[in-house]
């Protein structure tokens, strides 16, 4: 409420009478590097100089856009792709047609997989919980081509399904041609789309989603530590997901959570491990750093009484239908403007739900807003003999 106070006394709030958002070394912890020499990215507040080639910083509660570069630009995803195969194999998981127990067999091909591995043995059977564990903090190729044959009877059949969730999730520029990113040039996927399918893994699978926070997995005798180095560099870093292949460089889609705020960002186009840490790391504490979530309105807190016209009530409250939550910069008491328009008086009958009016935010670094007001509370019309003092007051005083 002091919050909602303190934004009514610093902005400009008009109700108006009219009408009217295979392993890589960990790095060693450092300093905060220096801002590199880039190219910008758009942020609310000017640009920002980056050297990644695609990046995109999201807060994972209002969604809202803290930092972009060619964020819709459709890249070699690596294995950042990874996290699709993921979200299906949770999604199976949570309905039931598989278990974390169940072990699934490694074929040929899947054991002849190059690039990171697991390690895991022709003709054995391996857990789906310990494959996940080989896809997520290994990102083991032959792990995911097992899950994707265990799910799908074939790779080629659960790029199918890859292709068909990405569609149901809103996922505009991702084209898959196999389960892991291995290099393929019609295989792509933008930052926009990686943000999007992280909010969601995040979301939809709170009881998995630990798993990317594990430092370190064991498989065949072999321990490897999990190449997000965001985990360590970042106070909160818990997930998700590395990249690296001669077309994309080095990419991470990574996550923090810091109280009740949460980022995911995405990077790519980077040169080096150290410099993606570095860079990964200078982002993520920049986010941090310069932005906050405001909660303005509680769902049913009473933002303003309107006069009703010929109603039992002389007013009625105007409250949001929701929790209002904004991602501003921490100066937003300085930039941010708010309007309230509603018609009044407001003519009885007034149903309780029925929308009135509008909140409009707006402001520099500020995402423009136009929320329902809706009414508090139910307002019957007058009898004839209780709207006839209003009627005539109303005469005389025209």
């Amino acid at each position: 409420m002091s919050r909602r106070r303190a934004l009514l006394l610093s902005a400009a709030v008009l109700p108006l009478a009219t009408p009217a958002l295979a392993r890589e070394r960990r790095p060693a912890a450092a300093a905060r590097p220096a801002a590199p020499t880039g190219t910008p990215a758009s942020t609310p507040l000017g640009p920002f100089d980056t050297i990644a080639r695609q990046a995109l910083i999201i807060d994972a509660e209002t969604d809202a856009v803290l930092l972009e570069k060619h964020a819709d630009e459709r890249m070699a995803p690596s294995s950042m792709l990874k996290l699709m195969t993921l979200y299906l194999v949770f999604d199976m998981l949570k309905r039931g047609r598989l278990q974390l127990k169940q072990e699934l067999p490694i074929s040929e091909r899947a054991w002849k997989m190059q690039g990171s591995k697991m390690f895991v043995q022709i003709g054995t059977q391996v857990p789906v919980e310990a494959l996940l564990r080989g896809v997520i903090v290994q990102s083991g190729n032959d792990a995911t081509v097992a899950l994707a044959e265990g799910v799908a009877g074939s790779e080629a059949q659960f790029v199918e399904l890859m292709a068909a969730k990405a569609r149901e999730l809103g996922m505009k520029d991702s084209t898959f041609r196999n389960a892991t990113g291995w290099p393929d040039p019609e295989q792509r996927m933008s930052s926009r789309d990686l943000a999007k399918l992280a909010r969601r893994l995040i979301i939809d699978f709170p009881e998995y989603y630990p798993m990317f926070n594990e430092r370190s997995f064991t498989w065949n005798g072999i321990t490897q530590e999990n190449r997000n180095t965001m985990l360590t560099r970042v106070p909160g870093g818990d997930g998700l997901k590395t990249g690296h292949t001669e077309e994309a460089g080095f990419g991470v889609v990574a996550s923090a959570k810091r109280g009740n705020r949460r980022l995911i960002m995405v990077v790519n186009g980077l040169p080096s491990m150290k410099a993606r840490g570095e860079e990964g790391e200078r982002l993520l504490e920049w986010g941090f750093r310069e932005f906050d979530n405001i909660t303005l309105f509680k769902a049913g807190e009473v933002i303003e009484e309107v006069p009703v016209y010929l109603g039992t009530r002389p007013g009625v409250p105007l409250v949001g239908g929701r929790d209002v939550i904004v991602t501003v910069p921490r100066n937003w008491q300085e930039t941010m403007q708010a309007k309230l328009r509603y018609k009044a008086p407001i003519p009885a009958p007034v149903l309780k739900g029925q929308e009135l009016g509008r909140l409009e935010i707006s402001g520099r670094g500020v995402p423009n807003l136009s929320l329902p007001l809706l009414a508090g509370a139910d307002v019957e019309k007058r009898g004839m003999l209780g709207r006839i003092p209003a009627v005539i007051g109303g005469f005389l005083g025209s």
